[in-house]
């Protein structure tokens, strides 16, 4: 037991070992955008850099906040709709056992459903732009 010692840490790289240093100096301005770039991307300071400079072709930019809102405020309206077109079929379904169904009950059940197709197409579009900015 005496003869093995204990590892500590991770393992040392064989390959793609990133052993060179390039310093770079950066205004009070540009320094302030990289590190809010840093708190909207939650990125380190090295890896914004480094896409931004050798994965030139990627969109670095994504506001993961801006995007979840929406998609929140998306989800928010769909149920609501949802909600609306479950009691208008219920209702629906009540008047037309005691054979009293009027056809605006069939205009409005029409209108929440549409306004429910819109709102299932735009949270696809949402999703579709995030994945594109995430670079999917």
């Amino acid at each position: 037991m005496e003869g093995k010692k204990k590892q500590v840490g991770r393992p040392h790289l064989k390959s793609g070992k990133r052993n060179r240093k390039i310093s770079v100096r950066f205004s009070e301005e540009e320094f302030n955008s990289i590190v809010s770039l840093e708190k909207l991307l939650g990125l380190k300071r090295a890896d914004i850099i480094r896409k931004r400079v050798l994965e030139v072709n990627l969109p670095l930019i994504f506001d993961g906040r801006s995007v979840l809102a929406s998609i929140d405020q998306i989800g928010l309206e769909l149920s609501r709709t949802g909600n609306n077109i479950n009691q208008l079929a219920r209702y629906a379904n009540i008047l037309n056992k005691q054979r009293i169904l009027s056809p605006v009950i069939f205009t409005r059940y029409s209108k929440e459903l549409y306004k429910h197709s819109l709102l299932v197409k735009s949270l696809n579009m949402e999703i579709r732009r995030m994945l594109r900015l995430m670079g999917s």
